[in-house]
């Protein structure tokens, strides 16, 4: 028994050393990759914003193109550097996007809008006319009291 437990201690510990070793030899550096968005993703996307009108800043057609472009480096440069994509750093870069260009912006253009009333109206119409039937049916039903005991 005590041997058994020993060298479930070693494979424990040679688990928990793979854990901490194995990471930092094979994975992402995450301040090289945090460095390199900021320098290759957000510099082009900054000089692309600087060259569009501030009034357009919050129009999507216009800010579209950029934003994709941006979106696609992080990811390119993720892919170059064995970085999982998305992850924690590229939030954090898009949410500094956020706050520095698009924090005025209104939500208007970018809410869910009804639909046409030829989509709306058969799905208002049948619920209403199956209730109307079910109920005329249950009253009809219930005035013919022919073989109910």
């Amino acid at each position: 028994m005590a041997l058994e437990s020993a060298s479930l201690l070693k494979a424990g510990l040679v688990l928990l050393l793979a854990a901490h070793v194995l990471p930092s030899v094979s994975g992402c550096h995450t301040g090289y990759y945090e460095m390199a968005i900021n320098d290759f993703c957000l510099t082009k996307f900054q000089l692309d914003m600087a060259v569009l009108d501030r009034g357009l800043w919050c129009s999507w057609k216009d800010t579209m193109e950029i934003y994709e472009g941006t979106t696609n480096c992080t990811y390119q440069v993720a892919l170059n550097m064995d970085c999982f994509w998305p992850n924690q750093i590229v939030d954090r870069f898009f949410m500094q996007i956020h706050r520095i260009y698009f924090h005025d912006c209104a939500l208007t253009g970018r809410l869910l809008h009804d639909p046409p009333i030829s989509v709306l109206a058969p799905f208002i119409a049948v619920p209403v006319l199956i209730t109307l039937l079910m109920t005329a049916l249950v009253v009809w039903r219930s005035k013919r009291t022919e073989g109910v005991l």
